[in-house]
């Protein structure tokens, strides 16, 4: 018996929540982008892996996305986990911003790089970098989770994808890789800077992961 819609919006409100929580707080650590790589991707390893069996574990808007275009997730259920994704972020968010301060959580937000005054990148090419991480990152979950013949392995390939992909564009771009991991801090601290990025960014690449291996890959040769 598969759990209910109101199971699953909860599952996708606190594995999300966890994300955000987490990767708020470790930036404010400052570990250095090992550490905030990890502490990302491991958080996301243990929450994909305590509610898979619930949603799906998607904690993304992007991921969801990527199903919907690949047939595996229905209309109403991608706007469900939008509401609870997004939910869970804003409701971290504004614990933080408690906890921590809004300086706190608007230096936890993602957005583009700069040194010495001047954006390391620009625009379009933080939007490309936002769609090149997210199609690995859900690339990896059809391979490792949506494919009937994909390894059971948790969420330990994603994870270590979401780690992979902050090593990269962590400096470039912060790697959100998520919609929800930016709105849900800036909408607690105010800081909407090049917040079109990590919508367009990400659902682009979940898109196109979600084409290639929902409607390519995954099918069977005949």
């Amino acid at each position: 018996m598969k759990p209910s819609l109101a199971k699953q919006w909860t599952a996708e409100f606190v594995g999300t929540f966890a994300l955000c929580f987490v990767g708020i707080g470790a930036i404010y650590n400052n570990p250095g982008l090992l550490g905030v790589a990890l502490a990302h991707g491991l958080t996301i390893a243990v929450m994909v892996s305590a509610t898979g069996a619930i949603s799906g574990g998607h904690l993304n808007p992007a991921v969801s996305f990527g199903l919907f275009v690949s047939g595996h997730l229905d209309f109403k259920k991608l706007l469900a986990y939008w509401s609870a994704q997004l939910s869970g972020a804003t409701v971290a968010g504004l614990l933080c911003s408690a906890l921590l301060g809004t300086a706190a959580v608007a230096n936890g937000t993602p957005d583009v790089g700069v040194v010495n005054g001047t954006p390391v990148v620009t625009f379009t090419q933080a939007l490309i970098i936002e769609a090149v991480l997210t199609f690995f990152l859900v690339f990896v979950v059809f391979g490792t989770a949506v494919d009937a013949r994909a390894p059971k392995i948790g969420g330990l390939a994603i994870g270590l994808t979401v780690a992979l992909d902050i090593l990269f564009g962590g400096p470039l771009t912060g790697a959100a890789m998520n919609p929800a991991r930016t709105f849900g801090p800036a909408l607690a601290s105010g800081h909407w800077n090049n917040h079109l990025i990590y919508w367009l960014g990400p659902l682009l690449g979940g898109a196109l992961a979600g084409w290639v291996y929902g409607h390519f890959l995954i099918k069977q040769d005949r």
